[in-house]
């Protein structure tokens, strides 16, 4: 499957952000040692092809290019519209009320120390509700990637998908 122009665009700033997270590790790490990261010296960044309410650190791993795991922050209110990503996602959450729902099923409220294991190709979305932000764990198996869809299950772009969340919101 050829990969779309904003998912490239994606995997670059992942990568580049990647560079972060990996000079945060030592710099001869071999995969054997331990990696401590100290929540005061996280730093967020935006993540393009994502809302601008959604900003990730990376903990371990290069989400470009293989298995990872990173810090996500949604502020408070942040849409993550329906989309899927190629490899399978886990999300464990640290703080905040993250609704999640699976395409066909009912939403889900996460709390801190709740657990979410999506497959390939699963189609989701979320929502951090309440006043604070939802700060989760989210560990990708192979490169992470994110395909925004329409009603259909149609790709299509992230601004496009944004203005769909809204207009629902805003019905209800």
């Amino acid at each position: 499957m050829k990969a779309s122009k904003h998912t490239r665009v994606f995997l670059t700033i992942l990568a580049a952000m990647s560079i972060v997270g990996v000079a945060r590790l030592s710099a001869d790490d071999t995969g054997d040692k331990a990696i401590v990261n100290s929540a005061a010296s996280v730093k967020f960044g935006a993540v393009p092809n994502a809302p601008e309410c959604f900003t990730v650190a990376v903990e371990k791993g290069d989400p470009s290019k293989d298995a990872s795991v990173i810090l996500a922050k949604f502020a408070p209110g942040c849409i993550a519209p329906w989309h899927w990503h190629t490899p399978t996602e886990t999300v464990m959450v640290v703080s905040g009320s993250l609704e999640v729902q699976m395409k066909d099923n009912k939403a889900f409220v996460a709390h801190r120390g709740d657990f979410v294991d999506l497959p390939p190709h699963h189609v989701h979305r979320a929502t951090c509700q309440g006043s604070v932000p939802c700060l989760v764990f989210i560990s990708s198996n192979a490169a992470f990637d994110i395909h925004w869809v329409n009603a259909s299950g149609q790709e299509i772009p992230i601004d496009t998908a944004l203005e769909n969340a809204k207009g629902k919101a805003s019905k209800k």
